[in-house]
């Protein structure tokens, strides 16, 4: 069932705000028809995760989901390394829960800017 345009801005500018909450020197770049977030963005590698609207949810998709520790099992998909979470109702939306995975995806894309000055 499709979600009102109303109710996706909603879910956008909560997830969104999370974000930039959790990652204050956050940057964004428009692609793929939604937002990502992003430490370096001249680089592909410095994205960590996105927002994503959809006819029947907001995705909220982590690009490096599969290295991601995941204790409240919210994380969905089974691509090679992409994990996201759907949402369809503001109230589904867990602040504490995102801004747990949001901080693992930084501090696995910075782990990984790490690895590759070595």
């Amino acid at each position: 069932m499709a979600i009102s345009g109303i109710e996706q801005d909603a879910i956008i500018e909560r997830l969104d705000r999370i974000i930039r909450q959790t990652v204050p020197d956050v940057e964004t770049l428009p692609k793929y028809g939604g937002t990502l977030y992003t430490l370096r963005p001249s680089e592909k590698e410095g994205q960590f995760c996105g927002i994503f609207p959809y006819k029947d949810h907001v995705q909220l998709a982590f690009s490096n989901g599969t290295a991601l520790e995941d204790p409240n099992h919210v994380l969905s998909g089974t691509g090679k390394f992409r994990r996201h979470i759907n949402f369809s109702d503001l109230q589904a939306i867990a602040p504490e829960t995102l801004a747990e995975l949001i901080v693992n995806a930084v501090q696995y894309s910075r782990s990984q800017d790490a690895e590759s000055l070595k």
